[in-house]
């Protein structure tokens, strides 16, 4: 792709990298539409404040959907015709995919087969699927490379993930599809998902309440800021696999431990953490570390942002946010409830 997208479907574009990712192509220049259920993983009025955000940027348009409806989404390609599609849309988190394993098959492999198949359909030549670290498991040599050979995914959401790799895969070699997938490493920044760590416990030792840890506070994980994850994607819409299909790790490639991502948390605050530890979540990783050599190489990838530097613009942007007076719900001039 020589020139850079005139229409981009966005999937899950109300949650936390899709409205920072919405934005950053308004200001581009390129049309978008947001597709989204605004589920209750956590509060749609979150959502609806980061869509709000995205208005601030300029105008999109928004549809109310999901992804597992195969009549909507098809009858939405064929009305909007889109160059890209950014898969972003996708039940999240390890734990909760452990209690309900159904639904994340359902919603993360079903509903990518929906979205490929409308992209094979109706034209849209190009997928950027927002995969996870999470696929590289258990047994998956350190630092992860993209080449890996032993994959050994732990949990259900991971297994869900692979698999919507794998269904990519195959249409750019059945159907001439071009595909990018992007492992994202922990990303964090302004609206992060509520029931992350950083977000989490910013608000609770802030406010003086515990925290729990899973483990002994050893696992550790490579933290990835939202400005350094955007430039990622950016670069991968303007690349062009060279054999249809390709992998990139986008990550920090500078893990720390849990205990020391709380430290820094405590220094950024000004305050101590009530720690309460308990058992090691069952599907959690020990440790993530990305291998970010390719991303540097064939996108030109250079994450900026320290985890040092990231934890103080996130306790900074949380104490503003908190601040600030309660925004209107979102109401952008075209919404489109398919």
């Amino acid at each position: 792709m020589k020139s850079f997208p005139e229409k981009v479907l966005i999937t899950g574009g109300a949650g936390f990298i899709g409205s920072h990712l919405s934005a950053a192509l308004i200001r581009r220049g390129c049309g978008v539409a947001v597709l989204d259920n605004l589920n209750d993983f956590y509060d749609p009025k979150l959502k609806r404040r980061n869509l709000a955000e995205v208005l601030r940027a300029g105008d999109f348009e928004f549809i109310l959907a999901d992804i597992c409806d195969r009549t909507t989404v098809r009858a939405l390609f064929d009305r909007l015709r889109p160059d890209v599609l950014v898969h972003l849309a996708a039940r999240a988190g390890v734990r909760p995919s452990v209690e309900n394993p159904l639904l994340y098959y359902e919603s993360n492999v079903t509903g990518t087969a929906h979205l490929l198949e409308a992209c094979r359909d109706y034209g849209t030549a190009k997928v950027i699927f927002a995969s996870s670290s999470s696929v590289y498991g258990t047994r998956t040599p350190i630092p992860f490379r993209e080449d890996g050979l032993l994959l050994s995914p732990a949990s259900p959401y991971a297994a869900t993930k692979l698999a919507g790799e794998a269904l990519l895969h195959s249409f750019a070699n059945c159907y001439g599809l071009r595909g990018v997938v992007l492992r994202f490493f922990t990303v964090y920044g302004p609206r992060q998902r509520p029931d992350l760590a950083i977000n989490k416990f910013v608000r609770l030792i802030r406010s003086g309440e515990p925290i729990q840890l899973f483990g002994d506070g050893s696992s550790a994980r490579d933290y990835t800021w939202i400005d350094d994850i955007i430039a990622g994607i950016f670069a991968a819409i303007a690349y062009e696999p060279p054999n249809g299909y390709d992998v990139f790790n986008l990550g920090n490639s500078r893990p720390i431990s849990l205990e020391e991502m709380v430290g820094l948390i405590e220094q950024s605050i000004g305050k101590r953490a009530k720690r309460v530890y308990t058992d090691q979540a069952v599907g959690d990783m020990v440790l993530t570390c990305a291998d970010i050599a390719k991303a540097e190489n064939l996108l030109g990838y250079r994450p900026a942002t320290t985890i040092a530097e990231g934890i103080r613009r996130f306790v900074a942007w949380d104490l503003q946010d908190n601040e600030r007076t309660p925004r209107n719900r979102f109401a952008g001039p075209r919404v489109a409830v398919a």
